[in-house]
């Protein structure tokens, strides 16, 4: 019950890190059969397979300890593409706290639970077409890296990469 508890802390963390009240249907979500310690490298490598880098990994324990909770299996990963980070941060200054992109990797039990914003949220702040095309990109590769550990779900303790 208290991992279930941390599990939505982390969740609402992430949230207020995009600094955007979105929708539950503006989260996409798959839990993995994977655990959280093999979850890390296979997802990693699904963002880098769709061709982003990893620019940080956040960990996430000092601040839920500050809420009683002891635990280091909560992550932020913050991934994107290096000239399109730097092409959008230039052209549109205000999408700036949304770039790079972000994921939470979180363990409940023996399973790991990934969730991300979906982007096309974002359409409802930022009209301009280009972003919105934008925007429907973004969404598709992350809906592929998130189908990528859901099937790992099939797979557990075989594969270490999709």
């Amino acid at each position: 019950m208290r991992q279930a508890t941390a599990a939505r802390l982390v969740l609402l963390l992430l949230l207020s890190s995009l600094s955007l009240a979105a929708p539950a249907q503006g989260i996409l979500t798959v839990r993995s059969a994977l655990e959280f310690e093999d979850s890390m490298p296979v997802l990693k490598a699904s963002i880098e397979a769709h061709g982003y880098t990893v620019s940080h990994v956040q960990r996430c324990d000092s601040g839920l300890q500050g809420f009683g909770y002891e635990t280091d299996r909560y992550r932020i990963l913050f991934f994107g593409k290096f000239e399109e980070v730097r092409e959008l941060s230039t052209e549109y200054p205000a999408l700036i706290p949304f770039l790079p992109l972000k994921m939470a990797l979180f363990a409940e039990g023996d399973q790991s639970i990934v969730a991300a914003i979906n982007p096309v949220a974002l359409g409802d702040f930022y009209p301009d077409e280009k972003l919105r095309a934008q925007f429907l990109r973004w969404e598709e590769d992350i809906r592929a890296i998130l189908a990528d550990m859901q099937q790992q779900q099939a797979t557990a303790g075989t594969a270490k990469a999709p």
